[in-house]
Protein backbone atom coordinates (compact mmCIF):
# COMPACT_ATOMS: atom_id res chain seq x y z
CA UNK A 1 0.00 0.00 0.00
CA UNK A 2 1.00 3.33 -0.94
CA UNK A 3 2.15 5.90 2.31
CA UNK A 4 -0.59 8.26 2.55
CA UNK A 5 -3.71 6.34 0.86
CA UNK A 6 -6.89 6.17 2.48
CA UNK A 7 -7.73 3.33 3.97
CA UNK A 8 -9.61 1.05 1.55
CA UNK A 9 -13.08 -0.26 2.14
CA UNK A 10 -13.96 -4.11 2.24
CA UNK A 11 -17.31 -3.65 0.24
CA UNK A 12 -17.11 -3.07 -3.43
CA UNK A 13 -16.77 0.92 -4.45
CA UNK A 14 -18.25 3.13 -7.51
CA UNK A 15 -15.25 4.35 -10.10
CA UNK A 16 -17.71 7.27 -11.33
CA UNK A 17 -18.09 8.09 -7.27
CA UNK A 18 -14.20 8.56 -7.51
CA UNK A 19 -14.18 10.05 -10.79
CA UNK A 20 -16.40 13.00 -10.05
CA UNK A 21 -14.45 13.55 -6.29
CA UNK A 22 -11.35 14.27 -8.31
CA UNK A 23 -12.89 16.40 -11.14
CA UNK A 24 -14.65 18.47 -8.81
CA UNK A 25 -12.04 19.29 -5.89
CA UNK A 26 -9.51 21.32 -6.24
CA UNK A 27 -7.24 19.68 -3.37
CA UNK A 28 -4.14 17.90 -5.46
CA UNK A 29 -2.97 16.25 -2.45
CA UNK A 30 -6.07 14.30 -1.99
CA UNK A 31 -6.63 14.07 -5.81
CA UNK A 32 -3.91 11.69 -6.18
CA UNK A 33 -4.47 9.89 -3.03
CA UNK A 34 -7.63 9.18 -4.48
CA UNK A 35 -6.06 8.30 -8.32
CA UNK A 36 -3.88 5.82 -6.28
CA UNK A 37 -6.51 4.17 -4.16
CA UNK A 38 -8.77 3.64 -6.82
CA UNK A 39 -6.39 2.37 -9.08
CA UNK A 40 -5.54 -0.37 -5.53
CA UNK A 41 -9.61 -0.99 -5.21
CA UNK A 42 -9.68 -2.33 -9.31
CA UNK A 43 -6.68 -4.53 -8.39
CA UNK A 44 -8.19 -6.17 -5.25
CA UNK A 45 -11.52 -6.52 -7.47
CA UNK A 46 -12.88 -4.07 -4.90
CA UNK A 47 -14.07 -1.46 -7.71
CA UNK A 48 -17.21 -1.46 -9.93
CA UNK A 49 -16.32 -0.13 -13.43
CA UNK A 50 -19.93 0.80 -14.17
CA UNK A 51 -21.19 4.45 -13.86
CA UNK A 52 -24.03 6.05 -11.98
CA UNK A 53 -25.89 9.16 -11.16
CA UNK A 54 -26.08 12.16 -13.35
CA UNK A 55 -23.26 14.00 -15.05
CA UNK A 56 -22.23 17.07 -14.06
CA UNK A 57 -21.15 19.44 -17.55
CA UNK A 58 -17.45 19.90 -17.97
CA UNK A 59 -17.53 23.81 -17.02
CA UNK A 60 -17.97 22.59 -13.16
CA UNK A 61 -14.51 20.66 -13.10
CA UNK A 62 -12.75 22.49 -10.28
CA UNK A 63 -9.14 23.07 -10.69
CA UNK A 64 -6.31 24.59 -8.31
CA UNK A 65 -6.04 28.37 -8.17
CA UNK A 66 -2.42 28.17 -8.85
CA UNK A 67 -0.41 28.02 -10.79
CA UNK A 68 -1.88 31.27 -13.07
CA UNK A 69 -3.16 29.69 -16.29
CA UNK A 70 -2.06 32.04 -19.35
CA UNK A 71 -2.14 31.66 -23.15
CA UNK A 72 0.96 29.51 -24.92
CA UNK A 73 1.62 32.76 -26.77
CA UNK A 74 2.04 34.97 -23.27
CA UNK A 75 3.76 32.06 -21.57
CA UNK A 76 7.41 33.26 -20.62
CA UNK A 77 10.41 31.84 -22.86
CA UNK A 78 13.50 30.36 -20.37
CA UNK A 79 16.68 28.95 -21.00
CA UNK A 80 17.36 25.62 -20.03
CA UNK A 81 20.87 26.35 -19.14
CA UNK A 82 20.03 28.31 -15.50
CA UNK A 83 18.41 26.56 -12.61
CA UNK A 84 15.05 29.37 -12.95
CA UNK A 85 14.76 27.74 -16.62
CA UNK A 86 15.30 24.24 -15.68
CA UNK A 87 12.81 24.82 -13.02
CA UNK A 88 10.04 25.80 -15.51
CA UNK A 89 10.89 23.42 -18.18
CA UNK A 90 10.07 20.66 -15.07
CA UNK A 91 6.72 22.97 -14.20
CA UNK A 92 5.44 23.06 -17.77
CA UNK A 93 6.08 19.01 -17.56
CA UNK A 94 4.45 18.82 -14.24
CA UNK A 95 1.41 21.01 -15.18
CA UNK A 96 0.92 18.69 -18.71
CA UNK A 97 0.56 15.56 -16.07
CA UNK A 98 -1.14 17.47 -13.76
CA UNK A 99 -4.31 17.94 -16.31
CA UNK A 100 -3.75 14.56 -17.67
CA UNK A 101 -5.03 12.98 -14.84
CA UNK A 102 -8.35 15.06 -14.95
CA UNK A 103 -8.21 14.11 -18.95
CA UNK A 104 -8.05 10.55 -17.98
CA UNK A 105 -10.77 10.98 -15.00
CA UNK A 106 -13.08 12.91 -17.24
CA UNK A 107 -13.34 10.47 -19.88
CA UNK A 108 -14.41 8.02 -17.83
CA UNK A 109 -16.62 10.27 -15.70
CA UNK A 110 -18.47 11.73 -19.04
CA UNK A 111 -18.53 8.96 -21.45
CA UNK A 112 -21.40 5.99 -20.21
CA UNK A 113 -22.28 2.60 -21.39
CA UNK A 114 -19.12 1.87 -22.63
CA UNK A 115 -17.34 -1.88 -22.40
CA UNK A 116 -15.32 -2.17 -18.42
CA UNK A 117 -12.39 -2.69 -20.65
CA UNK A 118 -12.61 0.96 -21.55
CA UNK A 119 -13.02 2.22 -17.88
CA UNK A 120 -10.15 -0.31 -16.57
CA UNK A 121 -7.31 1.46 -19.00
CA UNK A 122 -8.41 4.89 -18.31
CA UNK A 123 -8.24 3.75 -14.55
CA UNK A 124 -4.46 2.49 -15.31
CA UNK A 125 -3.77 5.74 -17.58
CA UNK A 126 -5.27 7.88 -14.09
CA UNK A 127 -3.01 6.76 -11.91
CA UNK A 128 0.07 6.65 -14.07
CA UNK A 129 -0.54 10.20 -14.77
CA UNK A 130 -0.49 10.89 -11.08
CA UNK A 131 2.52 8.93 -10.87
CA UNK A 132 4.11 11.13 -13.08
CA UNK A 133 3.00 14.03 -11.99
CA UNK A 134 4.69 12.91 -8.23
CA UNK A 135 7.83 12.01 -9.84
CA UNK A 136 8.33 15.11 -12.00
CA UNK A 137 6.80 17.84 -8.79
CA UNK A 138 9.68 15.58 -6.54
CA UNK A 139 12.42 16.50 -8.98
CA UNK A 140 11.34 20.60 -9.23
CA UNK A 141 11.30 20.68 -5.31
CA UNK A 142 14.71 19.75 -5.67
CA UNK A 143 15.13 22.68 -8.09
CA UNK A 144 13.65 24.99 -5.03
CA UNK A 145 10.17 25.26 -6.72
CA UNK A 146 6.91 23.67 -6.70
CA UNK A 147 3.99 23.28 -8.95
CA UNK A 148 1.70 26.06 -8.78
CA UNK A 149 5.39 28.44 -8.14
CA UNK A 150 5.12 29.13 -12.10
CA UNK A 151 2.40 30.22 -14.64
CA UNK A 152 1.14 27.61 -17.05
CA UNK A 153 -0.27 27.82 -20.05
CA UNK A 154 -4.53 26.63 -20.55
CA UNK A 155 -4.32 24.87 -24.20
CA UNK A 156 -4.50 21.69 -23.19
CA UNK A 157 -8.29 21.51 -21.24
CA UNK A 158 -9.68 23.65 -24.12
CA UNK A 159 -9.44 20.65 -26.00
CA UNK A 160 -11.49 18.46 -23.26
CA UNK A 161 -13.88 21.15 -23.58
CA UNK A 162 -14.42 21.26 -27.26
CA UNK A 163 -14.96 17.41 -27.36
CA UNK A 164 -16.72 16.94 -24.46
CA UNK A 165 -20.10 15.75 -26.42
CA UNK A 166 -18.39 12.80 -28.38
CA UNK A 167 -16.18 10.12 -27.68
CA UNK A 168 -14.43 10.30 -30.62
CA UNK A 169 -13.40 13.40 -31.14
CA UNK A 170 -12.12 12.74 -27.45
CA UNK A 171 -9.98 10.27 -28.53
CA UNK A 172 -9.10 11.74 -31.92
CA UNK A 173 -7.99 14.95 -30.37
CA UNK A 174 -6.28 14.10 -26.81
CA UNK A 175 -4.59 10.85 -27.03
CA UNK A 176 -4.02 10.89 -30.79
CA UNK A 177 -3.49 14.33 -31.46
CA UNK A 178 -2.00 16.13 -28.81
CA UNK A 179 -0.66 13.40 -26.17
CA UNK A 180 0.78 11.89 -29.45
CA UNK A 181 2.57 14.98 -30.12
CA UNK A 182 4.37 13.91 -27.01
CA UNK A 183 6.07 11.01 -28.59
CA UNK A 184 7.69 13.38 -31.31
CA UNK A 185 9.18 15.36 -29.30
CA UNK A 186 10.37 13.86 -26.27
CA UNK A 187 13.55 12.34 -27.37
CA UNK A 188 14.58 15.69 -28.46
CA UNK A 189 14.01 17.04 -24.99
CA UNK A 190 15.61 14.00 -23.09
CA UNK A 191 18.72 15.09 -25.91
CA UNK A 192 18.30 18.39 -23.85
CA UNK A 193 18.91 17.09 -20.56
CA UNK A 194 21.55 14.78 -21.85
CA UNK A 195 23.44 17.86 -22.91
CA UNK A 196 23.02 19.70 -18.95
CA UNK A 197 24.16 16.04 -17.43
CA UNK A 198 20.32 16.12 -15.98
CA UNK A 199 20.30 12.03 -15.84
CA UNK A 200 17.16 12.13 -12.76
CA UNK A 201 15.67 14.69 -15.36
CA UNK A 202 16.33 11.72 -18.18
CA UNK A 203 15.06 8.81 -16.52
CA UNK A 204 12.24 10.65 -15.45
CA UNK A 205 11.46 11.49 -19.19
CA UNK A 206 11.85 8.04 -19.90
CA UNK A 207 9.62 6.30 -17.91
CA UNK A 208 7.03 9.20 -19.19
CA UNK A 209 7.74 8.38 -22.73
CA UNK A 210 7.68 4.68 -22.61
CA UNK A 211 3.96 5.10 -20.89
CA UNK A 212 2.88 7.46 -22.54
CA UNK A 213 2.94 5.10 -25.80
CA UNK A 214 0.86 3.04 -23.96
CA UNK A 215 -1.38 5.41 -23.01
CA UNK A 216 -1.54 6.82 -26.96
CA UNK A 217 -1.73 2.98 -27.94
CA UNK A 218 -4.98 2.62 -25.80
CA UNK A 219 -6.48 5.60 -27.27
CA UNK A 220 -5.99 4.56 -30.85
CA UNK A 221 -7.33 0.83 -29.93
CA UNK A 222 -10.58 2.22 -28.75
CA UNK A 223 -10.94 4.86 -31.56
CA UNK A 224 -11.26 1.94 -33.82
CA UNK A 225 -13.47 -0.22 -31.79
CA UNK A 226 -15.47 2.94 -31.42
CA UNK A 227 -15.19 4.12 -34.86
CA UNK A 228 -16.26 0.56 -36.39
CA UNK A 229 -19.17 0.50 -33.93
CA UNK A 230 -20.75 3.18 -35.59
CA UNK A 231 -20.09 1.82 -38.79
CA UNK A 232 -17.36 4.17 -39.63
CA UNK A 233 -14.11 3.70 -41.54
CA UNK A 234 -11.57 4.87 -38.67
CA UNK A 235 -8.79 6.48 -40.85
CA UNK A 236 -11.49 8.51 -43.05
CA UNK A 237 -13.37 9.44 -39.22
CA UNK A 238 -9.82 10.22 -37.85
CA UNK A 239 -9.18 12.89 -40.91
CA UNK A 240 -12.62 14.27 -40.62
CA UNK A 241 -12.44 14.58 -36.73
CA UNK A 242 -8.81 16.57 -37.23
CA UNK A 243 -9.66 18.91 -39.68
CA UNK A 244 -13.35 19.60 -37.84
CA UNK A 245 -11.49 20.24 -34.28
CA UNK A 246 -7.89 20.85 -34.46
CA UNK A 247 -7.54 24.35 -35.03
CA UNK A 248 -4.47 24.87 -37.23
CA UNK A 249 -2.13 22.32 -38.60
CA UNK A 250 -0.98 19.56 -36.76
CA UNK A 251 3.10 20.00 -35.77
CA UNK A 252 5.16 18.01 -37.47
CA UNK A 253 7.93 16.17 -38.01
CA UNK A 254 6.23 12.44 -36.91
CA UNK A 255 8.13 9.66 -34.66
CA UNK A 256 6.88 7.61 -37.51
CA UNK A 257 8.33 4.33 -35.67
CA UNK A 258 6.82 5.09 -32.54
CA UNK A 259 3.36 6.52 -33.74
CA UNK A 260 2.80 2.64 -35.37
CA UNK A 261 3.58 0.96 -32.13
CA UNK A 262 0.81 3.23 -30.70
CA UNK A 263 -1.59 2.11 -33.01
CA UNK A 264 -1.42 4.91 -36.46
CA UNK A 265 -1.82 3.51 -39.23
CA UNK A 266 0.98 4.79 -42.39
CA UNK A 267 -2.00 6.10 -44.32
CA UNK A 268 -2.73 8.12 -41.27
CA UNK A 269 0.59 9.35 -40.65
CA UNK A 270 0.93 10.34 -44.59
CA UNK A 271 -2.03 12.28 -44.43
CA UNK A 272 -0.38 14.47 -41.37
CA UNK A 273 2.62 14.89 -43.11
CA UNK A 274 1.13 15.98 -46.26
CA UNK A 275 -1.16 18.32 -44.31
CA UNK A 276 1.97 19.41 -42.98
CA UNK A 277 2.80 21.16 -46.60
CA UNK A 278 -0.46 22.29 -47.56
Amino acid sequence: MRTGTLILAEQTQWLSDFAERCLFNSDIEQKLVLTHQARQLLDNGLLSLQTAGATLPISNTVFPTRPELLMPRDMPKRRLDSNEGKAAFFHALAHIEFVAIYLAWDIIYRFRGLPDDFYRDWLIIADEEAQHFELIRKHLLGLGFDYGDLPAHRGLWSHAEDTAHDILARLAIVPRCMEARGLDVTPGMMDKLNTIDDQPGVAILTRIYNDEVGHVERGSYWFNVLAKQRGLQPEHCFKDLILNYFKGKPKGPFNREVRIIAGFSNNEIDWLEERLHE
